[in-house]
């Protein structure tokens, strides 16, 4: 049976599950204050994914200045600093759906263009971000505290993150 989700601004009340979705899934945990300084910032683009009444997934993000990937202006760049869905939930759309309402939302505040880090294991991970437009820009060697490097990615905000974002879903 195909379980219908939904994706929903995050509130303070989201805390614990998404601090616990974040330990379940990735090695890069973040104290509760670090989740709640992003929501401040831009709370449209800290997304939370829904299944069956259950927080299943989500996206944080923000907004910073700086010099544009794609040339030597400076310009609003939206960066995806974590996403992750629990491994029982994935292969569904949800991750693709959460982080095109992230760069959605992140264009409502004016970025341009978008950018993150991924680990270069995780194949997963960068083919969707691929599928959204994002180019490898470069390798940054031992990012992470682990050692493993990162990928930089990039994206011009586009038409592709416009497309099937809806709020209600059934993939």
């Amino acid at each position: 049976m195909i379980e219908a989700y939904s994706i929903r601004q995050f509130n303070t009340d989201d805390i614990r599950h998404v601090v616990q979705i974040n330990k379940e899934c990735l090695p890069e945990n973040y104290p509760d204050q670090f989740f709640l300084g992003l929501h401040y910032h831009a709370p449209k683009a800290f997304l939370i994914a829904e299944s069956n009444s259950r927080i299943v997934g989500y996206i944080m993000c923000r907004i910073e200045r700086g010099i544009s990937s794609f040339g030597r202006l400076p310009v609003k760049k939206g960066h995806i600093v974590s996403v992750a869905v629990l491994p029982t939930d994935r292969n569904k759309g949800i991750g693709t759906s959460i982080i095109k309402a992230g760069m959605n939302a992140m264009e409502e505040y004016g970025a341009v263009e978008f950018f993150l880090e991924v680990r270069k294991s995780n194949e997963a991970a960068v083919s969707v971000y691929e599928s959204l437009g994002y180019e490898i820009r470069r390798v940054l060697r031992g990012y992470y505290r682990d050692g493993e490097d990162a990928y930089l990615m990039v994206a011009k905000a586009s038409s592709v993150a416009k497309e099937g974002t809806d709020d209600e879903r059934s993939n």
